[in-house]
């Protein structure tokens, strides 16, 4: 490789992160920059905490990223087109290569969650939960962040009453064993948990139900799923019907050669022909193969093939109980399980590994 190529990054989160990280090591002669619309690298695995009131980290990446020769950019990337990124409030950038690290967002599936609804995907909506009213707190999801936000606001809000609303049991994905220990501490902590509702619309007074319920709520948050920017749909990019890039199998786009994707924002295969998920546990491994592709392409040589596993998912369940599933290669769950103490300090020496990973 010369100083000639250009690399871009989109995105400063896990993956994007973790791509510019490998890059300032192996790509020394490039010119290399990171686009984000925030100013602060904040650990998004940690989101639920800051909504209960704690505090966590949050780094400049201006001046994480620079000390290691790589330029950042604040503004919010508009479109992709003919190896251009074009800027809102900011020149556009020329690229040999781009890295689309964009993640995911909150999904307004549903009536009324954009404008009545909370969310824990970004800082900004984490940063409203943290400080509304007192009251009843319904938290719309069963998966990994509803049941982690339900616990910690349970343990750290004792103004608050939680009431965990989703259409299946919480942790269903996970071992019986595991959903056991999830739906024990719950309740030890004072979560209400409804696992037969589906929510059709959320209100300024709470949420309605498919059956005609109301429930009604000092606030909603809303977990129940998450998309991704309209970017790559917006540029012309193939994507899914969800607007991830689709990908082959060294992550470049399938139409458009010069674009690499990693993390929630592209569909990715993995072991047993199944998906790789959204979560931290996908983004930095992809982020840092899809440097590696760029490097070699660049350098005129085959990448090499990506290896993929899951070996663990990790539950917290405020903060002094989690659950530590371990996984097969496919994603399964396997017989292992850890919890109580045990698992919290397992959990959280997984959080601090991932944000050392992803800090340049």
């Amino acid at each position: 490789m010369t100083g000639q190529h250009r690399i871009v990054v989109l995105g400063a989160g896990y993956a994007g992160l973790a791509a510019a990280r490998r890059l300032a090591r192996a790509a020394r002669d490039a010119h290399i920059t990171v686009v984000d619309a925030r100013a602060s690298f904040v650990e998004r695995v940690r989101l639920h905490q800051y909504a209960a009131g704690q505090s966590i980290p949050e780094w400049d990446l201006r001046e994480l990223l620079e000390p290691k020769r790589i330029r950042f950019v604040q503004a919010w990337a508009h479109r992709i087109e003919h190896k251009r990124v074009i800027l809102d409030g900011a020149p556009d950038l020329e690229y040999d290569a781009l890295i689309y690290a964009l993640g995911s967002t909150n999904d307004p599936g549903v009536e009324g969650v954009a404008e009545y609804a909370y969310s824990v995907a970004t800082p900004d909506g984490s940063e409203h939960l943290r400080t509304g009213a007192a009251g009843r707190i319904v938290v719309v999801g069963g998966g990994a962040t509803g049941i982690e936000l339900a616990a910690e606001l349970a343990e750290s809000r004792s103004d608050s009453r939680v009431l965990l609303l989703g259409s299946d049991e919480p942790a269903s994905w996970l071992s019986a064993r595991a959903r056991d220990h999830v739906r024990r501490v719950l309740e030890r902590l004072g979560v209400e948990i409804r696992s037969d509702a589906k929510v059709i619309e959320v209100t300024p007074e709470g949420v309605r139900l498919a059956d005609g319920a109301v429930v009604g709520a000092a606030a909603t948050v809303w977990t129940a799923g998450f998309g991704v920017p309209e970017l790559a749909r917006r540029s012309g990019l193939a994507v899914d019907g969800h607007g991830r890039v689709l990908t082959d199998e060294t992550l470049r786009s399938i139409s458009h050669p010069d674009v690499y994707a990693a993390g929630d924002a592209a569909v990715i295969a993995g072991p047993g022909g199944r998906e790789l998920r959204m979560a931290c546990a996908t983004a930095l491994p992809t982020g840092k193969y899809a440097a590696d592709a760029v490097v070699a392409r660049l350098a005129g040589r085959a990448p090499r093939e990506l290896r993929f596993r899951y070996f663990f998912q990790c539950i917290s369940l405020g903060r002094r109980d989690g659950v530590i599933q371990f996984l097969h290669a496919d994603d399964s769950p396997g017989r292992t399980v850890l919890t109580g103490r045990t698992a919290a300090w397992f959990k959280e020496q997984i959080v601090r590994g991932a944000a050392g990973a992803a800090r340049p």
